[in-house]
């Protein structure tokens, strides 16, 4: 039995300082290289709309300002009070996808979006976020014997079950995988026996073949398939990866330069200023372009990990560790969809693929990410 912590103590000084102490106590090197990638897709969106600014980059431009201020405002406000609003801000995320259930508006034959007249919000993408606030408290909260416990890894999969079922019902499998692959990594980084996992690795296996048999669609099947193997129909459901390959062939180590990418102009590949966007950075800027974005994604979740590694509570290292997966996981999975290593599931390039709710909520969570930092000697209470 853990002792419940009646009172906080620390840092004091940062935790209740003034905004200007705050400020200066920001994590400066991760903001900027989060607006540096914004200002990356920024550039990427100008060229893959032939210049036209208001076809794109101005929006994305206009959304990267407006999301390096919510980072900061979020950072601002004390851990504690994240802490306190990880489940009220998780039934708030189910409730928007149940909004979406009822009276979503259909795009493309899937319904993700809630119209608010001024706007369209993707309640998916604030559940993101979301899972993992209620997964970080939920293990803050869990006694260390019921970690690997059946009931408490039972608790922890209804928080991620309902949430996956209603985003696969839209339906959105890319989004899905992103919920399911970021419950799984908390889960394991909360300190789950190997036991459990080897025991959930030998189901996953047996889930996965069945899934594929029943639980896809047949056009989400021909997906994979069609990872599998690229040439079965290059005209129809291979076209995507098809034009990809060739567009990030023919930029070769150097590019063909910025504006001038031939596979672009000719808009030989689809989505390309959103899903696709990768291939105007390697067409454009090589291979040598391609790995000084990587690069600079590489720093942002180096600098994430270590931000981790100098918080004492339980529930400010797992939000972030959370939190900086499904980031990676945007990229991995983007890259190697493109790439043709990865099945098209419809998942951005964070910060530099078009969009908005994707943007705000990325950037919100990193505004988590460094409220955990500026308050990291902050202690929080558990229960039993």
């Amino acid at each position: 039995m853990k002792p419940q912590i009646t009172s906080f103590r620390g840092a004091q000084s940062i935790s209740s300082g003034s905004l200007t102490s705050k400020l200066f106590e920001v994590n400066w090197l991760l903001l900027t290289l989060v607006c540096t990638v914004g200002l990356v897709g920024v550039a990427m969106i100008f060229a893959a709309t032939d210049g036209v600014w208001q076809r794109g980059a101005f929006q994305h431009l206009t959304r990267i300002a407006f999301g390096a201020f919510i980072m900061l405002g979020v950072a601002m406000i004390n851990i504690r009070v994240w802490y306190r609003l990880a489940y009220p801000t998780y039934i708030i995320g189910l409730a928007l996808l149940i909004g979406v259930e009822l009276a979503g508006i259909e795009v493309n034959g899937s319904k993700r979006w809630l119209d608010l007249g001024i706007a369209r919000l993707q309640p998916s993408e604030i559940m993101k976020p979301a899972i993992v606030l209620a997964l970080a408290r939920y293990y803050h909260d869990l006694s260390d014997w019921r970690i690997s416990n059946v009931w408490g890894l039972m608790g922890a999969i209804l928080l991620m079950v309902f949430p996956m079922v209603l985003v696969f019902q839209q339906p959105d499998l890319g989004t899905t995988l992103l919920l399911v692959a970021t419950g799984v990594a908390i889960i394991f980084l909360a300190g789950v026996s190997w036991r459990i996992i080897g025991l959930a690795s030998v189901f996953a296996v047996v889930a996965i073949s069945m899934f594929f048999k029943f639980g896809l669609k047949p056009y989400q099947q021909e997906r994979i398939m069609t990872f599998l193997d690229s040439s079965r129909d290059p005209s129809g459901a291979s076209y995507h990866i098809t034009q990809s390959k060739i567009a990030l062939g023919s930029g070769g180590v150097n590019g063909k330069g910025f504006m001038k990418g031939t596979q672009r102009q000719g808009e030989y590949v689809p989505e390309n200023r959103t899903d696709f966007i990768f291939t105007v950075i390697g067409e454009e800027f090589g291979l040598i372009g391609g790995l000084l974005t990587l690069s600079i994604y590489m720093a942002v979740i180096g600098v994430c990990i270590w931000i981790s590694l100098q918080c004492k509570e339980m529930f400010s290292k797992l939000m972030i560790m959370g939190l900086t997966t499904t980031f990676s996981l945007y990229i991995f999975i983007n890259l190697g969809m493109v790439m043709g290593l990865a099945p098209v599931v419809g998942v951005p390039l964070p910060l530099i693929s078009y969009g908005g709710t994707v943007i705000l909520a990325v950037m919100g969570g990193f505004g988590l990410i460094l409220s955990a930092h500026l308050h990291r000697s902050v202690e929080l209470p558990r229960s039993n």
